[in-house]
């Protein structure tokens, strides 16, 4: 099996790291800005110093970090990824970035003799502990082919959607829909709470017709319970729609609601909620009504 390098072990990429060396792949992570998670060591994860030394260490890059400048720092800063690679060697980026710099990434890694994945995923914390996440994948067919296998342990649902870069624009247009989305099943709770029904109760009845979605079966009860606790932070949801709305403006294109929606995500962060979870948008709706939907 192939030696998988794995940069960035938060809340995502630890439960990633730990599938696949549950998979039995050699995993190799980097200690020199904190000590990975006790319990990837204890499965058998390796560290060596530096992004560079996993570079050089691993078959298979895999960086897993919040936003465009971690990824470059990572592969083209000080001691990066890119020092360490030798011919042959594959990088994949699993981060949810800008779709025109990824595209600019690949390219410098290409040039290096490597092959380059923007492999952005969706379903949190929840998916990425149950194995179970969507992988939206941008890249050429040989090398979608060699990483399917390391996807599979990490996802079920994985589609090689084109070119490098395609990957990240699926991204996007998925956290257009999951913010939209979280919107409307926080309208709709606050809407049928203050009108005095159980909100409850209303989830329990939508989630049996058409309104029914996994955001209004997991976010919906995130906002009945209270339960805030990050599985994706605001301020990542406030990144990502940041690339919608700046790609709209590039393709003359209008995302109306989507503005709206970052503009509630931006009150939740005036208010302190950036690093509540992304169902915490609810806050926002609750503030306008002068109604809590608990």
């Amino acid at each position: 099996m192939e030696t998988i390098g794995f940069i960035g072990l938060g809340i995502m990429g630890a439960p990633m790291a730990g599938h696949l060396l549950d998979a039995g792949y050699p995993v190799v992570a980097s200690d020199h800005r904190s000590k990975p998670p006790a319990d990837l060591v204890a499965k058998g994860l390796k560290t060596v110093t530096g992004n560079d030394a996993v570079a050089k260490a691993a078959d298979i890059i895999i960086t897993m970090v919040p936003d465009t400048p971690q990824v470059a720092d990572v592969l083209f800063g000080e001691n990066g990824v890119a020092s360490g690679l030798s011919k042959g060697k594959l990088v994949i980026d699993m981060s949810s970035i800008s779709p025109i710099e990824t595209k600019e990434f690949a390219k410098k890694i290409n040039d290096l003799g490597c092959d380059y994945l923007d492999a952005p995923v969706s379903g949190g914390e929840v998916g990425a502990k149950a194995a179970s996440l969507t992988i939206m994948v941008g890249g050429e067919d040989k090398a979608f082919e060699r990483a399917k296998p390391v996807f599979e342990k990490m996802g079920k649902n994985i589609t090689l959607v084109g070119p490098n870069g395609v990957g990240q624009t699926t991204k996007v247009a998925n956290q257009i829909v999951v913010a939209l989305t979280i919107e409307a099943v926080g309208e709709a709770l606050v809407f049928a709470s203050k009108a005095g029904a159980d909100p409850a109760k209303v989830r329990q009845a939508l989630m049996g017709g058409l309104a029914a979605s996994r955001i209004l079966e997991v976010h919906g009860e995130r906002m009945i319970k209270r339960t805030f606790a990050p599985g994706f932070r605001i301020e990542l949801h406030q990144k990502d729609l940041n690339l919608a709305l700046e790609g709209a403006k590039t393709l003359g294109v209008s995302l109306p609601n989507t503005s709206t929606t970052q503009q509630l995500f931006n009150s939740c962060a005036a208010n302190g909620g950036a690093k509540e979870d992304h169902s915490a948008l609810v806050r926002a709706l609750e503030r306008m009504a002068g109604h809590e939907v608990a």
